[in-house]
């Protein structure tokens, strides 16, 4: 991670750390990257960079900064407005631009956002040019021109890239829904004007909550942050299944029929083992982050899955599969990846293929998930002064330690600093809450002791 950019993005509260002049002058550093990239491989165009948002007030702000930096370094910038993380690594990729860009905080609150980057393949920017971004921020780069005449830049209206995204999301709905009541909460985000679209076309009878975006209500008390929104509607609506997205449409957890939450580790079992008995998954193996249950892995044991684990953050968890030419990957918080259809976390394709799983194998969502048991688990998320100092500390090391032995073979302990917030997150997996809960707070309690953690 770098000053300004960390797992996700360049990620803080709008015109307080992320600010207009940040987001004009990484698109002044990518529009003349990219354009120059373009002359020394002896093509004569200027790059072609396009730009999604989601629904937050700030959005407005950042989308123009970044299209005035990157017209002016002499690139053109294409909008697709209001839409997903994923839409625009599709449309990257799909449509041979130099560079995709994402402005959203995804779960955190409107007075947040973010900028994502995407390389022209839509995977998620390597650490070198991101590297190289941050350098011309801090004014290691002073020599960036700024086009003149007619090298300057241009902006587009690109919904239509938008519009082919939502038509190769239908396309892969290999059944009709018809006949199935689902359940969609948007987030009052990304995915409000595209995710019911897809289930109506597909034949669905859709119930819709999370769908009004003012700008200041994204992830408020709805979406896969607030999973009890979606599974008092499916009970209610006696409904078959339910489906929540982020504000930004790259995560998805699910709600079966009984109204119980099933989460990405879930998703990750059920059809691991979907894909596996039709000789799918390659080399029997997917890939996971150090997050997933302990469950999760002792139930792909008992059906012979094999599984890696990587760091937090669904970048890392594409890049081992690409490593390894895996199909199937995510993390507990519903970013999975279906490689063969996407290099990012896509929470609507996550949504067509659990459907898909359930009607191939005429079944419902409650009895494809039951086989695995999830482990009781604690996550206490510890806002402190200094990550780094907080988690190497020796005495909360040493009380790491303790817990683990407590622990033996029945749990796991796991402290983790946050990739893209001023956290600490200390999390016990156990036999029962009460044993998660007094360990993790044992740690927590030393933290606080020490004197990182702000009050």
């Amino acid at each position: 991670m770098g000053k300004y950019f960390g797992t996700d993005g360049f990620r803080g509260e709008a015109n307080e750390n992320l600010t207009a002049e940040h987001a004009f002058e990484v698109g002044r550093f990518l529009g003349w990257y990219f354009t120059k990239q373009k002359r020394e491989a002896g093509f004569s165009e200027r790059a072609r960079i396009v730009i999604g948002k989601d629904t937050r007030r700030s959005g407005y702000m950042f989308e123009y900064a970044l299209a005035g930096g990157i017209v002016s370094s002499g690139a053109d910038a294409y909008l697709l407005h209001v839409t997903t993380t994923p839409s625009v690594a599709f449309v990257v990729r799909s449509e041979s631009f130099d560079c995709g860009i994402m402005i959203s905080a995804s779960h955190n609150p409107f007075y947040d956002n973010g900028i994502k980057l995407f390389n022209g393949a839509g995977e998620k920017m390597d650490e070198e040019t991101i590297s190289l971004v941050e350098d011309y921020l801090d004014g290691k780069i002073p020599n960036v021109p700024y086009a003149t005449k007619e090298n300057i830049g241009r902006t587009v209206d690109y919904v239509a890239g938008r519009n082919r995204y939502i038509g190769y999301l239908i396309s892969l709905g290999i059944y009709s829904f018809k006949g199935f009541k689902v359940g969609l909460d948007c987030a009052n985000g990304s995915a409000w004007n595209i995710a019911k679209s897809v289930f109506d076309a597909l034949g669905a009878t859709t119930f819709v909550t999370g769908a009004e975006p003012d700008g200041t209500n994204i992830n408020r008390g709805v979406g896969s942050t607030h999973i009890e929104n979606l599974q008092k509607l499916v009970v209610e609506k006696g409904l078959d299944i339910g489906f929540a997205y982020d504000g930004d449409a790259d995560r998805c957890l699910c709600v079966d029929e009984k109204g119980n939450l099933v989460d990405g580790d879930q998703i990750m079992y059920l059809y691991a083992r979907y894909m596996k008995e039709r000789g799918k998954l390659f080399s029997d193996t997917i890939v996971t982050t150090v997050m997933s249950n302990f469950g999760l892995y002792k139930a792909l044991d008992e059906i012979g899955v094999k599984y890696e684990k990587t760091k937090v953050g669904d970048k890392y968890v594409y890049e081992r599969m690409s490593e390894g030419g895996f199909a199937l990957g995510g993390e507990q918080s519903g970013h999975i990846i279906f490689s063969k259809y996407a290099c990012t976390g896509d929470g609507i394709l996550t949504s067509l293929k659990v459907m898909q799983a359930v009607i191939d194998k005429k079944t419902t969502l409650s009895k494809l998930a039951a086989p695995m048991t999830v482990y009781p688990q604690v996550l206490k998320n510890v806002r402190v002064k200094d990550k780094a100092a907080a988690q190497s500390d020796n005495d909360v090391q040493a009380a790491v330690k303790e817990v683990e032995k407590a622990l033996g073979d029945s749990g796991r302990i796991l402290v983790r600093e946050s990739g893209t917030e001023p956290l600490v997150r200390v999390m016990v997996e156990a036999e029962s809450k009460a044993l998660c809960e007094k360990h993790a707070q044992s740690v927590v309690d030393v933290i606080k002791r020490k004197g990182y953690m702000i009050d």
